[in-house]
């Protein structure tokens, strides 16, 4: 299978229609879309260090949750972060498959991986009027919020938590949307959730929500979306039949 049918067979699971319209996503970079894929590094973000890894342990394909190249790159020279990561795959022979969003939304993606790492099963979708089925909803045991988040810290060794809301609340109805989940925050108020699982809410998003009843839990932009890499790695194991490594590096510390 050759980078572009990898692409073309992850399009298929993860359509573009999935995508928000600020994304950006898909083939990042490739010198040539024809190459064989024969090994694979998996990993949330193609950082310098990924690429560099990648490069030294002869892997041919990247593939990652977020875009290498997002905001774009404003020029492609050894000075300037963004040309110089084009210019050490392209050089490297490494091609970047990133998906992002769509595989925020689509089936067994992140948000369905992060209900599902923390105990509970998926049962409805919700999000706003760019990405209706983004989020996920789970409807759990009736515990405390203070107990939930315990337990979602624990199951994600993420160190710390972040609860915003009353850590007394009964909650039985629960929203995850991984990653910046700022703009889900009322989406799953106004979906009947008690509390809202993410990585990132904002301050005053999370106090706002609070005012009206729900409780935001934040975990950490990382490890609300790394519960999807060993299942990415499977995923691309099974379509292409090569050689699949995942790349757990989080980029920050909890002290």
């Amino acid at each position: 299978m050759t980078v572009r049918e990898l692409h073309n067979k992850l399009s298929e699971l993860y359509p573009k229609t999935l995508s928000c319209s600020w994304d950006n996503d898909g083939i990042m970079v490739s010198k040539d879309t024809g190459t064989e894929v024969k090994r694979v590094l998996v990993a949330l973000d193609a950082t310098g260090d990924v690429l560099k890894y990648a490069a030294e342990g002869g892997f041919d394909t990247v593939v990652t949750h977020h875009p290498m190249l997002f905001r774009g790159a404003k020029s492609v020279t050894p000075d300037a972060l963004v040309g110089r990561k084009i210019l050490d795959a392209a050089t490297s022979g490494v091609s970047v498959i990133s998906l992002h969003t769509r595989l925020d939304a689509g089936e067994g993606g992140v948000n369905d991986c992060l209900c599902r790492a923390v105990g509970f099963e998926p049962a409805e979708k919700f999000g706003d009027d760019d990405a209706p089925e983004l989020g996920r909803i789970a409807n759990v045991p009736a515990t405390t919020a203070r107990e939930l988040a315990l337990l979602i810290k624990d199951k994600l060794g993420c160190g710390a938590v972040r609860i915003t809301g009353d850590l007394n609340k009964k909650i039985t109805r629960v929203g995850f949307c991984g990653g910046d989940g700022k703009d889900f925050v009322f989406p799953a108020l106004a979906a009947g959730c008690d509390a809202y699982v993410t990585g990132d809410a904002g301050y005053n998003m999370a106090e706002d929500a609070a005012e009206d009843g729900l409780v935001t839990i934040e975990v950490g932009h990382y490890h609300s979306e790394a519960v999807v890499c060993p299942k990415l790695e499977k995923l691309v194991e099974k379509l292409t039949g090569a050689e699949c490594e995942i790349y757990n590096s989080c980029p920050y510390n909890v002290i």
